[in-house]
C-alpha cells in the first residue's frame, strides 16, 4: 500500500507589527495637532491707547457676548462667583482678577464682576483689552 505523508499544517498568523507603526503615527499625528488648537474663549476685546502686558499670577473673569461667564477658562454661575473666586485667591499671593469682557456686554454685568472681585478678597482689579489696529482675539 502506498504511504501519503501528512503535511504539516501551517498556521496563520496576523503580523501586527506594521498595525502598531500606524497607531503609533496616528498617535503622533494627533497629539501634534491639539497642540495647534486655539483654547480659550472667543471675545473681542475693547481697544486702548495705554493697553499693556502685565507679567504677574492673575485669576481671569471673561464675560461673553452670549451671557456666560467663565472663571480662569472654566464655566460658572453669577451665584458660584464669589465662592470660587474667593478659594482662588486665597492661594494666589498678588491677588490680582483680569477680567475679559466682550465689546458687546452689558456695562452692569461688568461692573457686577468688578464687585464681586473686590468682595472677594483682590487687591487689584484690571481690565483685559488690546492695542489699537490688533485684530487678534
Amino acid at each position: 500500500m502506498i504511504e501519503f505523508t501528512r503535511r504539516k499544517r501551517v498556521e496563520n498568523t496576523l503580523n501586527i507589527a506594521p498595525l502598531i507603526d500606524i497607531v503609533f503615527l496616528l498617535l503622533i499625528f494627533f497629539l501634534l495637532t491639539s497642540t495647534f488648537m486655539h483654547t480659550g474663549i472667543e471675545l473681542t476685546l475693547p481697544e486702548a491707547q495705554t493697553a499693556e502686558v502685565q507679567d504677574v499670577e492673575e485669576h481671569v473673569i471673561s464675560l461673553t457676548g452670549e451671557g456666560e461667564l467663565y472663571l480662569d477658562l472654566e464655566p460658572v454661575s453669577w451665584e458660584d462667583l464669589p465662592e470660587r473666586l474667593q478659594q482662588s485667591l486665597a492661594n494666589s499671593p498678588e491677588k490680582v482678577v483680569v477680567i475679559n469682557a466682550d465689546r458687546g456686554v452689558p456695562l452692569g454685568f461688568f461692573v457686577r464682576a468688578m464687585d464681586i472681585s473686590r468682595q472677594a478678597g483682590a487687591l487689584e482689579v484690571t481690565i483685559s483689552t488690546r492695542p489699537p489696529g490688533d485684530d487678534t482675539r
